[in-house]
């Protein structure tokens, strides 16, 4: 009997692919510093994995370079010009930074962003909800976040790499960074490695959020 999988669109959010194939996407926001992005990126190309990278305008401006490469092989999604708080600035202000991020991410990735989004610290509300949707993006959650940003003092490589095998459903959506943690740590980008072969050794691929549309 098919076991009934978690839902993929909770409150227009996507939390999930919406599929039963045993398939994984991950995807790296970058709105911090780039400490571990070389890392990551030499791993996928080593690996020959997809993923999806949600990334703010300031991150772009700051790392160019690395802003290029990413954009030369994977699809790109908008995570603020300066990844602040949605909930704490006025509809015109929070319009604003997500059309500006856009433009910036563009420019320096040479990818359209449309239309994955994804709100910084995960903090929205039906009003900004329906502000991105109206601008054309998905709203981007994930099934399990590896808890990496959390530093070396509650979190750990293998304890990363366990978050995601635990909540290994198809479809499921990981979050991962591409910077250090407040104490410089990487958790992320030295768990990688380990998470690919662990989710392969079980049966599963790796793919982009290509195909997800914005509600409309």
């Amino acid at each position: 009997m098919m076991l009934a999988l978690p839902p993929a669109v909770v409150a227009g959010e996507l939390v999930r692919l919406q599929t039963r194939q045993h398939v994984v996407a991950l995807t790296f926001d970058g709105g911090g510093n780039a400490d571990g992005a070389a890392s990551v990126l030499t791993e996928l190309r080593r690996a020959g994995v997809p993923a999806t990278f949600f990334l703010t305008g300031h991150f772009v401006q700051s790392y160019p370079l690395l802003a290029r490469a990413i954009g030369r092989r994977y699809p790109v999604g908008n995570h603020t010009v300066n990844h602040l708080d949605l909930l704490r600035m006025s509809a015109g202000a929070a319009a604003r930074e997500v059309t500006r991020a856009a433009s910036m991410i563009e420019r320096a990735t040479g990818r359209n962003t449309h239309p994955y989004f994804r709100f910084p610290y995960g903090s929205r509300n039906g009003a900004t909800l329906r502000l991105v949707h109206r601008l054309g993006y998905a709203s981007v959650r994930w099934t399990v976040d590896t808890w990496g940003w959390m530093g070396l003092s509650r979190q750990s490589v293998p304890g990363a790499v366990r978050r995601v095998v635990d909540h290994l459903v198809p479809g499921e959506i990981v979050l991962m960074h591409l910077g250090s943690s407040r104490d410089r740590s990487t958790i992320d980008s030295k768990a990688l490695p380990v998470v690919l072969r662990q989710v392969r050794a079980r049966g599963y691929r790796f793919v982009t959020l290509a195909g997800i549309k914005a509600p409309g």
